[in-house]
C-alpha cells in the first residue's frame, strides 16, 4: 500500500477511513444525520460526536391540496445510531 493512499477492498474500509471524520447518515423514514463518527461494527450500528438531525415531513393542505414539506432540525452531543436503519454513509463537505 502507498503511503498516504486509503485503500477500500471491502465496503467497512471505506467506513474505517471516515474515522474521526464529519459524516453525513441517510437513515429510513426520510432522515439524515451528520456527525463525526466515533466508532463502528459490522453492522454498520455507529457512534457518532456533535450531531445534528434533520427530519423531513410531507403533508397535504386540506384547503390546497398543496403539498407541504416540513423540515425539523435537532441536535445531540453523542448519539448510537443503529445499523438496520442506515441507507447511505458518506463524507460531509465542507
Amino acid at each position: 500500500m502507498e503511503t498516504g493512499k486509503k485503500e477500500t477492498d471491502e465496503p467497512l474500509d471505506f467506513i474505517r477511513s471516515l474515522l474521526d471524520e464529519r459524516i453525513t447518515i441517510k437513515l429510513r423514514g426520510d432522515r439524515e444525520l451528520r456527525g463525526k463518527l466515533h466508532a463502528y461494527d459490522q453492522h454498520l450500528n455507529m457512534i457518532l460526536s456533535e450531531v445534528e438531525e434533520t427530519r423531513r415531513e410531507t403533508r397535504v393542505d386540506e384547503e390546497t391540496e398543496e403539498e407541504i414539506i416540513e423540515q425539523y432540525k435537532r441536535g445531540f452531543p453523542m448519539l448510537f445510531v443503529r445499523g438496520d436503519g442506515v441507507i447511505l454513509v458518506s463524507p460531509t463537505k465542507g
